[in-house]
């Protein structure tokens, strides 16, 4: 089991360690051992937070030797949480954070047990919902259901809502996302590509610096939009 001090400590350091490394990688595909691999080449190229989805095939043993590999300042979470089961097994697994794609019980759950947990939400009302609910930051998603003009418009009557964007998130809309206010940008097929299926690890690793250079492209903005309003 996740050991509660981590756990508390987790909790209490997530949101300004998201805020400073703007990236969250999101891990999916049928092939365990490919994805053990491309976690590790994220976290070698400079990645540090990385979510495993349940949809990955043994994504528990994933997480778990992802966990166990990770360098020590390193972040491993689980992505696609539904159930509170989901949240206890992932826990138990190593994750340290839940995501999840919508406002479930394991939003609720997540923040019982002091696990930050980024909450799926769309609309208004799902996003303070997320909230209400004990959301540690709320993941736009689908983040290319509006695009960056859509995050400007939520964050004008809610600019205290830490938002992570979602889906379809490539290194160019990244860096409008962060422009208009994104606390981090969850990336998955844009960065992954054929890597969680045997693929290129290299091109994996090329694909990781061009995010990154984004990412402190943006940090080094004398005020970036979310470090003004969150």
């Amino acid at each position: 089991m996740v050991n509660a001090m981590t756990v508390l400590s987790t909790a209490d350091t997530f949101l300004a360690r998201l805020q400073q490394e703007r990236l969250l990688a999101i891990v999916r595909g049928t092939d365990p051992d490919a994805a053990v691999a491309a976690s590790l080449t994220l976290f070698a190229a400079g990645i540090r937070f990385l979510e495993v989805s349940l949809v990955t095939m043994d994504a528990l043993g994933v997480i778990a030797e992802v966990a166990r590999l990770a360098p020590a300042d390193c972040v491993v979470g689980a992505g696609t949480v539904l159930t509170i089961d989901d949240v206890l097994q992932s826990a138990a697994a190593g994750a340290t954070f839940m995501v999840t794609p919508a406002v479930t019980d394991a939003v609720k759950e997540s923040a019982r047990l002091g696990l930050p947990v980024c909450a799926g939400a769309l609309t208004p009302t799902e996003v303070v919902a997320a909230r209400l609910a004990g959301a540690t930051v709320v993941k736009l998603f689908p983040a290319s259901f509006g695009g960056p003009a859509y995050l400007k418009a939520l964050r004008d009557p809610l600019p205290d809502v830490p938002f992570v964007p979602v889906g379809g998130v490539d290194a160019a809309r990244a860096a409008e996302y962060f422009k208009v206010g994104a606390v981090a940008v969850g990336v998955g097929s844009p960065l992954l590509g054929d890597a969680v299926r045997g693929g290129d690890l290299h091109a994996l690793s090329v694909r990781a610096a061009e995010f990154l250079v984004v990412r402190d492209t943006a940090n080094s903005s004398k005020a970036t939009p979310s470090e003004a309003s969150v």
